[in-house]
């Protein structure tokens, strides 16, 4: 778990205000509000279907909201339902990194063009620069001899890793994690979770949805308990796991605190 100083604590990278999502007449968040500070690592769990996915949609403008407020790295996204202009969301966008489930890598390219190309196309960088961050982040995740392959060619957690790798180029001041080792076997689980500690040591800010409870505990420093859409209890990790005070939020963790 990490440890962040006061000047870290009074500097807010996301708010999140009475946000709420509807897909016709279903309403999939309500209400929902929180803050993460710089270098803090947020874990978000729950159910499926209680919203935690749309809510990282949300913040990473996948979906539209249908109401309240997001703002990042000190810049409106939305206020109030109501969006800010495009060049402000391009900007708030460079700030964001996303790591997905299924890693929506590129098929056709090779890892190193996976990092590269976003690189080039965005950041405007020359190929040796981009090459160069590519390869730095590579080694760190233990996959400099597969520059040269292409994703059919690798298992899953090394697929994960270049997409990891991937968000890390773009230098994002925060990076999001949509149930990252959900795809994966269960023993390719646990290099995934290293890879997230490692970056949590570093006081990146992250925001991480997973049903990993041992992994949320130990490596989040806040948590939030979602079910039916809406913030069910919210808190400092170890409070929230191990001594939950909603009953909800003690039935879902039932399994987990008796094993």
């Amino acid at each position: 778990m990490t440890t962040t100083n006061d000047s870290n604590t009074n500097n807010t990278i996301i708010q999140v205000e009475n946000l709420s999502k509807n897909f016709g007449d279903l309403s999939v968040i309500r209400d929902i509000s929180f803050k993460v500070h710089q270098g803090e690592v947020l874990g978000i769990i729950g159910p499926s279907g209680s919203g935690k996915s749309t809510l990282l949609r949300c913040i990473t403008q996948l979906e539209k909201v249908t109401g309240g407020s997001i703002t990042i790295c000190g810049q409106k996204l939305v206020e109030n339902g109501v969006y800010s202009d495009k060049k402000t969301l391009r900007e708030i966008g460079l700030n964001v990194g996303l790591v997905f489930q299924n890693f929506h890598l590129f098929p056709h390219l090779s890892v190193m063009r996976n990092i590269t190309e976003a690189q080039r196309l965005v950041l405007k960088r020359s190929k040796p620069e981009a090459e160069q961050v590519a390869m730095d982040l590579l080694e760190k995740m233990n996959l400099s001899d597969k520059t040269s392959s292409y994703p059919c060619q690798l298992s899953g957690g090394q697929q994960q890793r270049v997409s990891i790798a991937r968000s890390l180029a773009l230098n994002p001041k925060v990076l999001f994690f949509d149930e990252p080792t959900s795809a994966l076997d269960p023993e390719l689980t646990g290099e995934i979770l290293a890879v997230i500690r490692d970056l949590a040591k570093t006081n990146m800010t992250m925001v991480v949805v997973t049903h990993e409870m041992s992994f949320a505990r130990d490596t989040s420093d806040h948590i939030i308990f979602m079910d039916g859409g809406v913030i069910v209890e919210q808190g400092d990790s170890q409070s929230v796991i191990d001594s939950p005070r909603e009953e909800r939020t003690k039935q879902f963790l039932k399994r987990f605190n008796n094993s």
